[in-house]
């Protein structure tokens, strides 16, 4: 087998030279009429009415409904436009998914009162020019041949209905898109105490809750922000009938534990020793709580931080203990699943008991512990709720997961939670499997199969979770079932993603502490091997279940490539519009290219919990190909969305190309009579490029660090990876080879302790 290889370079950086061209409609879409526009008009002058009685905000909340899933260059701008561009006044997001097979966007803005006014103004004078020039509507050829580019034409002087040329055409772009305009209203149950998200304000939120009634000791805020908070039933009726419009998202805060039906009886199980733990890494996990008396117990560090108010009893040892056990000599336990990782150190810490956890108190505890263990860089929580994800929103406890990865060099492997025997055929997964930027881990069992107690994705009807899956039992006896330790005597045979997901785990600590891999290189490498040479994450049957594919069992299957294979992975920052290179020298074979290529991109981007089903600020397009001088890259997956003259749709883009999904996987169709490429530059480079799109319109602070995994295939089976080293280092690339030998005594004496006299 080859070993992986590291290329370091300089990546190319420019930004977007391209502006944004004059308002158009789509080729062949039907005339925006004026009855549309009186539609629409009409909409809104409701919309007013209503919050002319409405006066516990200074602004309005409007929803606006489109006619399908919208690029952001397609939504309004004209409409609620102020000072501001009205893409800065989005609040909120969601589909509308009645028609599952074609939803559309519902997006939710905050906006002054008179900035409707304005609005209402300005569509009132462009009826007047369709009734008076256009009776039949306006089409894309109107606008380029009948009102042209430049001044008044058409016989239209535009100073006369008070409205200028430009932002007419762009009323008429913007009503094409918009269906209708409607009064945000979620609901709250008031039966229970509820996680509660309200929309963005300029207001206060304790002032606006203190004017409905709601007194002090009825919620509590969330630590970091204005919007997120714990409401008693009470309060939630007071707010349910006097500000409905207010509720973003609701969420009962109790939860039980979506633990494992535990498959076989507990046994006093075989006598297993351990060795005192010296330099191994450590792995964070946060269960339930853990007893210190097992026999590996010197390898773990253990913290309660669950309420002491609340009564304990043994079994709320069991779960978090048999966590720990895999983490910590899942192996030994398990000799048939030896990942070759060897043994793990743990910190754990315990945040539930008696069988239930809230949520509000968990997101707290979360940043709390993250933040006080900074040198803790791979994090388990097999913790889940009985309760499926929304539809249009990321949980709470995910958002919070989310940030806490995005502002930390971290990464969490998160359980896709479970059905009960006695649960319905298929559920979405529970919180917190719905996280974007963590490693979500369904089961198989010895198969490869789904487990039977697999629940399902994608999450907000687009990202695909779990991300992948590997074994966690299923079946009834010992073969088919995970071997963990509960307690001093007690070892039992179980199943669960609670099991699946500390193998994943350890792999990950395995690949960032041991082998000195970056998390995104790390998660792409993980992603990159589950995927192999198949398509299953855009298999719309088998990625809800299984994500990406399986992991390998052994460590070697991820860090090293079959003979035939150059396997070489990039550490990059997007720190423009583009970041490229057209430098990457595949091996040129009688002038000819005799490869087929596949890619893995994973990146931790900052997301945005208020914009709903928009979630993911950043987004990342990959392309890899064979660089023409004349054309660019042409990308092995036929991704034309960048290229200039090429149009694809919203809807497309996500479907095809993954677009807004933080992890990406692109490749060539594999299989027999495959033939050589043509070699286009006259060294036969291929190029990679990585452009980011933002969504609200402006960068983060800083740039957003990736990880890309590439892997070349050679068609005829030959091994031409030193041809490949020698011309990488030719091209001014670093060659290194990812050796687990090597990298283990770089490891071990990077932890040895100086003494000096």
């Amino acid at each position: 087998m080859n070993n992986i290889l590291q290329l370091k370079g300089n990546l190319n950086h420019r930004p977007n030279t391209g502006r944004p061209g004059p308002p158009r409609l789509p080729k062949n879409a039907k005339p925006v009429t004026s009855t549309h526009l009186r539609k629409l008009l009409n909409d809104l002058k409701d919309i007013q009415q209503y919050w002319n009685g409405e006066r516990l905000i200074k602004g309005i909340l409007i929803d606006v409904h489109y006619i399908g899933v919208m690029a952001k260059s397609n939504r309004i701008s004209a409409y609620l436009k102020n000072d501001k561009p009205p893409n800065e006044s989005v609040v909120g997001a969601r589909f509308d998914n009645t028609d599952v097979k074609n939803p559309k966007h519902v997006i939710t803005h905050y906006v002054m009162r008179e900035v409707v006014r304005n609005t209402v103004t300005n569509i009132e004078n462009s009826i007047k020019i369709l009734d008076e020039h256009f009776s039949n509507g306006i089409t894309e050829k109107c606008i380029e041949e009948d009102i042209g580019a430049n001044g008044a034409s058409h016989g239209i002087e535009f100073l006369d209905y008070a409205i200028s040329k430009s932002n007419f055409l762009q009323i008429i772009v913007d009503s094409y898109y918009i269906k209708s305009f409607g009064i945000p209203h979620q609901s709250a149950n008031p039966g229970t105490r509820q996680v509660v998200t309200l929309y963005a304000t300029d207001e206060d939120m304790d002032v606006i809750l203190r004017n409905i009634g709601i007194a002090s000791t009825d919620y509590k805020m969330f630590y970091d922000t204005n919007t997120m908070m714990l409401l008693q039933p009470k309060a939630i009726e007071l707010l349910q009938n006097k500000a409905p419009y207010l509720i973003a998202m609701a969420l009962e805060d109790i939860n039980n534990l979506s633990l494992e039906d535990f498959t076989a009886d507990a046994e006093s199980g075989p006598s297993f020793s351990i060795d005192m733990p010296a330099d191994e890494p450590v792995i964070g996990v946060i269960d339930t709580l853990f007893d210190k008396s097992v026999y590996f117990g010197d390898w773990v560090e253990y913290h309660d931080k669950t309420d002491p108010e609340i009564p304990e009893d043994d079994g709320d040892y069991r779960h978090g203990t048999a966590v720990s056990s895999i983490i910590v000599d899942g192996p030994q336990l398990n000799p048939a699943l030896d990942d070759g990782c060897g043994r793990f150190r743990v910190r754990h810490f315990g945040v539930a008991k008696g069988g239930k956890y809230s949520s509000f108190s968990v997101m707290n505890l979360l940043k709390e512990i993250v933040s006080a263990n900074p040198d803790i860089k791979v994090w388990n929580l097999s913790l889940g709720s009985p309760l499926e994800v929304h539809e249009n929103f990321i949980s709470p406890e995910a958002s919070v997961l989310d940030r806490l990865q995005f502002e930390n060099d971290i990464i969490f492997v998160i359980a896709g939670t479970n059905k009960l025997s006695d649960d319905r055929e298929e559920m979405l997964i529970g919180a917190p499997a719905d996280s974007i930027n963590a490693i979500v881990v369904n089961s198989v069992d010895s198969k490869g199969n789904p487990a039977s107690y697999s629940r399902r994705g994608r999450v907000l009807s687009f990202f695909n979770k779990p991300d992948v899956s590997t074994f966690g039992g299923d079946g009834q006896n010992c073969e088919t079932l995970i071997q963990v330790c509960e307690s001093t005597s007690c070892y039992k045979l179980t199943a669960g993603t609670s099991f699946a997901a500390p193998w994943i785990a350890r792999k990950l600590a395995y690949l960032t502490e041991v082998l000195g891999l970056s998390r995104e290189v790390a998660k792409a490498l993980i992603v990159d091997a589950a995927a192999d040479w198949n398509d299953t994450g855009n298999n719309s049957k088998l990625a809800p279940l299984v994500g990406h594919g399986v992991v390998p069992r052994r460590i070697e299957n991820i860090v090293r490539s079959k003979d035939h294979e150059i396997k070489f992975v990039i550490n990059g920052e997007s720190l423009q519009y583009d970041t490229y290179t057209y430098s990457i020298p595949v091996p040129v074979v009688k002038g000819e290219h005799t490869f087929v290529a596949k890619a893995t991109l994973c990146y931790f981007p900052d997301c945005s919990f208020k914009q709903g089903v928009d979630y993911t600020n950043t987004e990342l397009d990959v392309s890899l190909g064979r660089f023409d001088p004349n054309k660019g890259i042409r990308p092995i997956n036929k991704n034309m969305q960048n290229v200039e003259g090429h149009y694809t749709y919203e809807a497309e883009a996500r479907k095809s190309f993954r677009k807004w999904d933080n992890t990406k996987h692109i490749r060539e169709q594999y299989g027999e009579h495959l033939k050589a490429r043509k070699v286009y530059s006259e060294r036969g480079m291929w190029g990679i490029s990585v452009k980011a799109k933002e969504r609200l319109g402006k960068r983060s602070d800083h740039g957003i660090k990736f990880g890309l995994v590439v892997t070349l295939k050679e068609i005829k089976g030959v091994n031409r990876i030193y041809d490949f080293k020698q011309k990488a280092q030719m091209a001014g690339w670093l060659v290194s080879e990812i050796d687990i030998d090597v990298k283990i005594d770089i490891y071990h004496k990077l932890q040895e302790e100086l003494i000096f006299e």
